[in-house]
Parts: C-alpha cells; sequence; structure tokens
C-alpha cells in the first residue's frame, strides 16, 4: 500500500516527467503518461461480498447452537451485507481478488483508449503520439500508440511488453520508470529525433 501511495507522490510524477524528456530526446514520438488510482468502480465486488457475508451470517445464527432471537436475524443480515458492501467496495486487495484477470485488463484498455482521446493524443502532426496508461488497482499498463508510431521492431515489442508488465508484481514507480525509460532505445532506431522537432503534448503526468 506504502508503494502505491507512493507512486502518486508529487516527486514520483516529476520522475516520470524527467524520463519522458529523456525518451523524447531520442525520438520523434510523443509520449503521455497518465495515472489512475483504479480503471473502474468494481461495485459488483462490494455486492458480493455483502451478499456472501449475509449468508454466512444467517447460516451461523441458524445452525450454532446458541439461542438467538428470530426476529434479530434480518437486522444481523442486513448489518452484515453493509459490512461486506463496505469493505468490498474499497479494499483493492478483495477487488482483484474477486475479478477475473481478463476483465481487470479490459477495464484498463477501455479507459486507456477513452484517454487516448480525451488527451488529444492522435492529435499531433505526425500522428506519432503514444499513451502510456497506468492504473494501480489493476495492477497493468495500457499502451495506446496513434498510426505513425513504428511497433512493427522487435524492440519495440519487447521494450512494450516489460513496459506493461513492470506493475504486475505491485505498483512500484522505480519498476515503472526503469520499464518506460526503454521505449526511448526501442524508438530512437525507427523514429529518431529531428533537429525541427516541436513537443506537441504535455510532458507533465495526468492524473
Amino acid at each position: 500500500m506504502l508503494r502505491e501511495k507512493a507512486f502518486f507522490l508529487p516527486e514520483s510524477k516529476a520522475r516520470v516527467t524527467r524520463t519522458i524528456q529523456e525518451i523524447e530526446g531520442q525520438t520523434s514520438a510523443e509520449i503521455v503518461v497518465a495515472a489512475r488510482r483504479t480503471s473502474g468502480s468494481y461495485r459488483d465486488v462490494g455486492y458480493f461480498a455483502g451478499f456472501a457475508l449475509a449468508v454466512a451470517t444467517l447460516a451461523f445464527l441458524l445452525f450454532h447452537p446458541a439461542p438467538f432471537a428470530l426476529i434479530a436475524m434480518p437486522i444481523d443480515a442486513t448489518v452484515a451485507f453493509a459490512a461486506g458492501l463496505a469493505f468490498g467496495g474499497t479494499s483493492n486487495r478483495l477487488r482483484r481478488l474477486l475479478t477475473p484477470s481478463k476483465t481487470l485488463a479490459l477495464r484498463c484498455r477501455e479507459a486507456a483508449r477513452s484517454r487516448f482521446f480525451d488527451l488529444g493524443v492522435g492529435k499531433t502532426s505526425g500522428r506519432n503520439g503514444i499513451l502510456v496508461y497506468a492504473s494501480a488497482l489493476e495492477r497493468h499498463v495500457e499502451i495506446v500508440p496513434d498510426v505513425g508510431v513504428a511497433t512493427t521492431t522487435d524492440e519495440w515489442r519487447v521494450a512494450a511488453s516489460n513496459l506493461e508488465r513492470s506493475l504486475a508484481r505491485g505498483v512500484d514507480i522505480d519498476a515503472f520508470v526503469t520499464a518506460l525509460a526503454a521505449l526511448g532505445p526501442a524508438l530512437a532506431g525507427p523514429m529518431p529525433r529531428k533537429a525541427d522537432d516541436v513537443n506537441e503534448l504535455p510532458d507533465e503526468v495526468d492524473g
């Protein structure tokens, strides 16, 4: 949890900005980084946790040998549901545990594509923008390149794959920055920086 909080600190965002500037010093590609704590509400996890806790509470009250007042059981079950709903709606660990990995990745992908258009990453003159979207709850990085980005080289595929997996073991700013920096050498060959390159997109982290 501490590492996740550190990911969003101003000094961490400043590191990412410096890394973006270093990358763009090597290539004509334009890098934009968006960071989010979550890419979905995961309200369904909260309802599932509430329902499970309510059922478990009722089962305990019905089958425990000690006597319990029947009139109080619906109240106890309701309280248990509310507690499960609250916990399931705020616990990132539980939301990750109860949500399929494909669903986590899909929500990141949808949010990243939406942010790509919201931030105007596709409006550069050379169609050379790249959105790097990092989402903490899902521990996933989604990369959305524009049509003018060279994505067919082995160097790009390796760098992009490593970046997408950089948060898989935890939200670590060091791992993310290291993987992000590798985009520079991967893009420098097929998309070298030109003398008249203009910085068309902001280097500051969105989020």
